[in-house]
């Protein structure tokens, strides 16, 4: 396999743990491990005394799973196939369900592997764009359009990352009935599910609307802990998952056991571990409401139905790279261009999860008086 390198990942090796404010981040601030731990019921705190640091199940813990699945009505735990991350569960599924001569449609901009992997594995990709001026909605027109004989999976992400966009619910059951009519695979990247801004606008995760559909999910955006590095894929399609858990058996075998007793914690609590997490994006989305209002003639700003990311345009001539290097440089603010999609504009990545964004706000208000003069 040749694959590009990773343009988002780069750059955040590069500035992630160097720059004191990170303004784009997409994940939720991280839970303490102790406030954490603070949450075990009996079961799980036995879990956790009595741990031992060996091999686990590969196909993920059963309290694990029979949680996981919980999430999607209708299935059943050997419906959900944990992996190390997200990353990985797209990773594995991709090369299983993909290969030369086949064809994939996928959500664009958005997250690079999303596409890459699956070019890599020498399938045509079709990126279908998203447009500011529709608000970032998902043309279904344009998609259909796009489609070919060839056609075995198609790719969306919604909430969106990077807009924070969410499909209207017509939209979503049309999808799914497009999915079901042709045969084709329809893969939901839903890890910013349970985070939309408005809960009534919630969609069924599509492993439970559609036959076709493939869930996936992870512990690090809606739960705040993507050091756990906790994946799954959640599908009505069990022989696809026993394919995708053989091919794991080359990449991480098994989760962490100590990830795997966290993420049981935060999932038996997770009307807590949600609660605090919706607060959090209610009170920056609120400050970042405020700050677009003052300043409409220097950024456009379509505000996120959901999730933890946002995608506003820069409207100075100033190129996005060199206004997110400089307030980098002069504030310590790091903010995510849209460079890193090759999408053109002027966007960039805004994060709305962290607990320091009104600090990392003020500085970045600072900056555009300052550049303004």
């Amino acid at each position: 396999m040749r694959i590009p390198d990773f343009k988002l990942e780069r750059y955040f090796a590069r500035w992630e743990f160097a720059a004191p404010y990170l303004l784009c981040s997409s994940d939720i601030e991280g839970w303490r491990m102790a406030d954490l731990l603070a949450l075990a019921g009996p079961d799980e705190q036995a879990r956790w005394e009595g741990l031992t640091l060996g091999y686990t199940e590969s196909t993920g813990l059963p309290a694990l799973r029979e949680e996981l699945a919980a999430l999607y009505p209708g299935l059943s735990p050997d419906q959900v196939l944990t992996f190390a991350g997200a990353e990985e569960a797209l990773f594995v599924l991709v090369n299983v369900l993909l290969g030369p001569g086949d064809h994939a449609i996928v959500t664009w901009p958005g997250y690079q592997s999303l596409h890459e992997v699956a070019r890599a594995t020498g399938a045509d990709v079709t990126l279908l764009r998203l447009r500011e001026e529709d608000g970032w909605a998902l043309d279904l027109d344009a998609l259909r359009r796009e489609l070919k004989p060839q056609t075995r999976l198609l790719v969306v992400n919604f909430p969106h990352n990077p807009t924070g966009a969410l499909l209207e619910r017509a939209t979503f059951d049309a999808l799914c009935e497009l999915a079901r009519e042709r045969g084709i695979h329809l893969l939901s990247d839903e890890v910013y599910r349970l985070l939309e801004h408005d809960s009534r606008d919630t969609l069924p995760p599509a492993a439970s609307h559609t036959p076709h559909g493939i869930s996936l999910g992870v512990m690090s955006k809606a739960f705040g802990l993507a050091g756990l590095r906790v994946g799954w894929l959640a599908c009505r399609d069990t022989a696809l998952l026993r394919r995708c858990a053989a091919y794991k058996d080359y990449t991480t075998i098994c989760n962490s056991a100590p990830s795997e007793v966290l993420s049981l914690i935060a999932l038996r609590a997770k009307e807590r571990v949600l609660a605090r997490s919706r607060a959090l994006l209610a009170e920056n989305l609120a400050l970042l409401d405020a700050f677009f209002a003052r300043h409409p003639d220097t950024f456009h700003w379509v505000r996120p139905r959901a999730g933890s990311v946002a995608f506003p345009r820069l409207l100075r001539e100033t190129p996005v790279a060199r206004f997110t290097e400089d307030l980098r440089e002069r504030e310590g603010v790091l903010l995510l261009p849209g460079d890193v999609y090759d999408f053109p504009g002027n966007h960039f990545r805004l994060g709305l999860g962290r607990t320091n964004l009104p600090d990392a706000l003020a500085r970045l208000e600072r900056y555009v008086a300052d550049t303004s003069r």
